[in-house]
């Protein structure tokens, strides 16, 4: 009986881990051949940043544990992050037009 209480946590298997390293070590390769082609202007940014948020994914879904997590601590985890970037773009948006209506009141400047 005290061995099962022992092992009463949740066992993983090895093979998982390995596939997830494999995926991350791909990703980080598509993200080094990126530079390395010599790619260019914001298609470049946007795979650099689609290859750091899968990897980003994959590290705390599998590595973390939050794949087996309950609902509400993934959302007490994720649900900020989302709503700093939701302002963000609300701030940039709101910068662009602040700018376009000095640049209309005041003009170009001297």
């Amino acid at each position: 009986m005290a061995q099962t209480q022992a092992h009463s946590g949740q066992q993983h298997p090895i093979r998982l881990y390995m596939v997830v390293w494999g995926l991350l070590f791909v990703l980080s390769t598509f993200s080094y051949l990126v530079d390395y082609l010599g790619i260019q202007s914001y298609f470049r940014w946007s795979l650099i940043l689609l290859f750091m948020i899968l990897k980003a994914g994959l590290i705390v879904a599998i590595f973390m544990h939050m794949a087996w997590e309950r609902l509400a601590l993934i959302y007490a985890i994720l649900f900020p992050p989302v709503l700093v970037l939701v302002f963000v773009a609300l701030m940039v948006s709101e910068s662009h037009y602040t700018v376009l209506t000095r640049l209309a009141f005041f003009g170009a400047g001297p």
